[in-house]
């Protein structure tokens, strides 16, 4: 397939920053041959006058999971990392978590976990981890204790109780943080040169990094947020960029061009380019239901709704290795197993096996996933998407 006609899209992408859906928008598509879509509207930063485009450097947030799941992968592949083993195993300081089992007036009650969470309960987001903005009890207790959350890269967050014993639920979480302490722990150094080194590097994705240099930083979007006129204003960057960890979870910056890449690479069984990255049975075993009978939630409340909307998925979905997966075919849209997930600050990317199309779709503002906005500018683009296809 050669590129398609966009114009649809073009449309879509236009008329939500006219709306003021979203700050700006920038969005990409490809299949396993190359790009076949690149598109974008409005400002970098709002007000500046300079248009956001595919090159733009975004934070991409909970995006950096499926690379830094990748990356733990490569070392199962080698057979330097058991899924199986306790996480203690190798950073035995998690062997000293407990859960939260309520409060009682403002004191928390903890109790030791009824099994120990294993590498790959990591993986799929089942260790009893949690993020504050989705589970109002990790709230609680990071206000009463004055434990930070993991976003501002202090490590006094790794302190934070489980939630669910081990094995028991699906509970999205801080997962992602602990995997790269562990791939760090496995690999011997530090997370930013085993992903440079195994990932970005191969696949020629040399914008991607957690630590922007001077030039690339002028080409960053900070994050935007609402004002009461329901007009769009920039907020800086929110993340230090010098954190004292580097956060699997949460820590890249990327361009929409650099992370199709990424994309396509997984799209085509773990290649892009003659650089093999995962084996093709890896790929399918990130594609399937990793979950071993952990209920999916259709819905995830929030809990903190200047950070993020609350998360209506319906039936019919589940996680496989970094990636939320629909088990069903999306009308006019993905196609059943398609993988996918997000970042925090609004952007979002799918990769579609059986049509063989993968895309992502960005802008840099909160709260995340706002139904009526950003949730709806992503749905319009992926059934413009299709229908261009033809």
């Amino acid at each position: 397939m050669s590129t398609i006609n966009g114009s649809a899209i073009d449309t879509v992408l236009q008329a939500a920053v006219e709306d003021r859906a979203v700050p700006h928008v920038a969005a990409i598509a490809a299949d396993r041959d190359g790009v076949i879509y690149e598109g974008a509207a409005g400002e970098r930063v709002v007000g500046d006058g300079e248009p956001v485009s595919t090159s733009t450097h975004f934070r991409i947030m909970s995006m950096t999971k499926m690379v830094a799941t990748t990356a733990a992968l490569q070392l199962v592949e080698q057979g330097r990392l058991d899924l199986a083993a306790p996480v203690e195993s190798y950073l035995p300081a998690f062997g000293e978590l407990q859960v939260l089992d309520g409060f009682d007036g403002d004191t928390p009650r903890l109790r030791a976990p009824a099994s120990r969470a294993t590498v790959k309960h990591l993986l799929t987001h089942t260790s009893g981890l949690s993020y504050w903005f989705w589970n109002a009890e990790l709230a609680h207790y990071e206000s009463v204790t004055g434990l930070p959350n993991v976003v501002p890269g202090d490590m006094a967050a790794f302190g934070a109780p489980l939630v669910a014993d081990p094995g028991t639920r699906f509970e999205y979480g801080i997962n992602i943080d602990w995997l790269g302490r562990v791939v760090e722990s496995v690999a011997g150094t530090t997370l930013d040169v085993v992903i440079k080194e195994n990932i970005t590097g191969p696949l020629g994705m040399d914008d991607t990094m957690f630590a922007l240099d001077d030039a690339r930083q002028g080409n960053k979007t900070p994050v935007h947020v609402k004002g009461e006129d329901g007009a769009w204003a920039s907020i800086g960057n929110v993340l230090p960029d010098d954190p004292s960890w580097w956060a699997g979870g949460h820590g890249l910056h990327s361009t929409p061009r650099d992370y199709i890449r990424f994309e396509r690479a997984l799209l085509r069984g773990g290649e892009l380019d003659g650089a093999r990255i995962l084996s093709q049975e890896t790929v399918d075993a990130a594609f399937s239901d990793q979950l071993e009978g952990a209920p999916f939630p259709t819905e995830i409340a929030t809990a903190d709704p200047a950070t993020t909307d609350t998360l209506h998925l319906g039936p019919g979905w589940t996680w496989g290795y970094g990636l939320l997966l629909n088990t069903m075919d999306v009308p006019g849209r993905r196609r059943a197993w398609s993988g996918a997930w997000a970042g925090l600050f609004n952007t979002h990317f799918f990769i579609d096996r059986t049509t063989g199309i993968c895309a992502s779709i960005y802008t840099n503002s909160l709260p995340f996933i706002v139904e009526d906005e950003a949730w709806k500018l992503y749905g319009d683009f992926e059934q413009a998407l299709y229908s261009s296809l033809g």
